[in-house]
């Protein structure tokens, strides 16, 4: 050893340090490749052969000799490496394009800014995309304008009023399709296609009113003994609900026809003297009566969510103890929540009930609730416009897989998608601004994740 040349002894780790510090397998890089190995090999069993009665293993080693594991964790690894190793090359060159795009996209910015302002250009695109919607369904088949109303439409409606609730105040609720049940009912009733007669039948545009009415008060019975709920236990009561909702629509069959359920119920109808119209089994009117609706709704909600009611929900769904410490009524506003989330359903409801001209308590199993909270996760908690392409995109998907794989199979795809988001983005497709912040701040240790009854930095309140 030359002179002058000192060693420093390395200081063992304690085994604090140690614990503190995790081993190699549990960082998260290593943690959310064993999640997509653990999916591929899951899709590859359930989208592979199928077993067979008398040997147990047929379908496993089938699916093994046959490649297809090999083919779902090559699909897992790759998206693993471009995610982990290239993200930031992806990043750095989406940046280079930025930059260099952006002096020109300055002068058109100041161009335009000088023909006129900004608010006007958002008007006119607003209005295009109006535009394009409505003319949507004359550029596609018969089928996809059924998939339109039946399910993207319907969902739309329910997906933004969920979002009031899980997104804005955040309050997880699982059993959201039973106000969908409630307002199909009320307009069977009210329409006289149940058992028992209304005291006078009114035409389906006069029942939207008294469907959206019936859920509002629906709403607040629901969250009336619910307020002192968080997260888990909250969706449990949620959950209950539903179920008796479902259990008094399948079983009270002297009301509501019990499983066979109401047949040839009214379908929308104006009659104005000089001149009439009836909806009848043509879809593409009753796609638009839906996107009146819809545009009548986001713009409401829009408008709310920015007024003092918005501002306390957030409160609310950020630290509900400060907000009441704040002054903010909570009882009060949590209730507001339920019933003015609930109300989309009502309307929702009543327009599903005439287009189909039947109801049944099977149509509004607790599925489509987890699948109404998976596309409001999906879109982007408390975004309007991710919970309208979320929505889409879900629907859209097993559809659009319909003729290319097993229909048995065509939801494990989804399943899988919505795995690889929440690993990957779980602030959603669209997400809204706060909720990316408080997603920031929860990986810091500074703030909650969500606002579904999870304590700062994760601690147990």
């Amino acid at each position: 050893m030359s002179a002058g040349t000192t060693t420093v002894a390395k200081t063992p780790l304690s085994a604090a340090a140690r614990l503190r510090k995790g081993t190699w397998y549990e960082q998260p890089r290593w943690r959310r490749l064993g999640a997509l190995l653990v999916l591929a090999v899951v899709m590859a069993q359930v989208t592979g052969e199928q077993g067979v009665r008398n040997d147990l293993f047929y379908a496993l080693e089938q699916n093994f000799k046959g490649g297809a594991v090999g083919v779902w964790v090559g699909i897992a690894v790759a998206i693993w490496l471009i995610r982990e190793f290239f993200n930031d090359a992806v990043v750095r060159s989406t940046a280079r394009v930025r930059d260099r795009v952006a002096g020109p996209g300055q002068k058109v910015r100041e161009v335009s800014g000088r023909l006129a302002g900004r608010r006007s250009y958002r008007w006119g695109a607003l209005a295009a995309l109006l535009v394009v919607l409505i003319v949507l369904p004359l550029t596609v088949t018969t089928f996809w304008q059924q998939v339109l109303v039946d399910q993207i439409g319907v969902y739309v409606m329910l997906a933004i009023g969920l979002n009031v609730v899980i997104g804005w105040a955040g309050m997880l609720d699982l059993g959201f399709i039973a106000f969908f049940a409630i307002g199909a009912y009320s307009s069977a009733y009210w329409t006289g296609g149940l058992p028992v007669e209304p005291p006078v039948e009114l035409n389906n545009f006069l029942v939207i009113p008294l469907a959206v009415i019936t859920c509002l008060i629906a709403g607040v019975l629901l969250g009336a003994p619910t307020l002192r709920l968080r997260g888990d236990y909250l969706a449990i009561v949620t959950l209950g609900f539903h179920e008796i909702v479902y259990l008094v629509a399948k079983n009270y069959s002297e009301f509501t026809g019990g499983t066979r359920g109401a047949n040839g119920l009214d379908r929308f109808s104006i009659d104005l003297g000089f001149w009439s119209y009836q909806w009848k089994l043509d879809p593409v009117p009753y796609y638009w009566l839906q996107l009146g609706f819809v545009v009548v709704i986001i713009g409401l909600f829009l408008r709310l969510e920015h007024s003092r009611i918005g501002r306390a929900w957030t409160a609310i769904r950020e630290d509900e103890v400060a907000a009441a410490a704040t002054g903010v009524d909570t009882v009060r506003f949590k209730l507001l929540a339920f019933a003015i989330g609930a109300s989309t359903s009502g309307i929702a409801g009543v327009i599903y009930a005439s287009k189909q001209a039947f109801v049944n308590p099977e149509q509004f199993v607790v599925l489509f609730s987890v699948l109404a909270l998976s596309y409001v996760v999906f879109g982007g908690m408390g975004s309007v416009p991710g919970v309208l392409a979320g929505t889409a995109v879900l629907v859209w998907l097993p559809q659009f897989l319909r003729d290319r794989v097993d229909p048995q199979d065509r939801y494990m795809y989804l399943g899988a998608l919505l795995v690889i988001m929440m690993i990957y983005r779980p602030q959603g497709l669209w997400p809204s601004r706060r909720r990316q912040r408080e997603l920031k701040m929860a990986e810091e240790g500074v703030g909650g994740a969500d606002a579904l009854g999870a304590q700062p930095g994760g601690a147990q309140g």
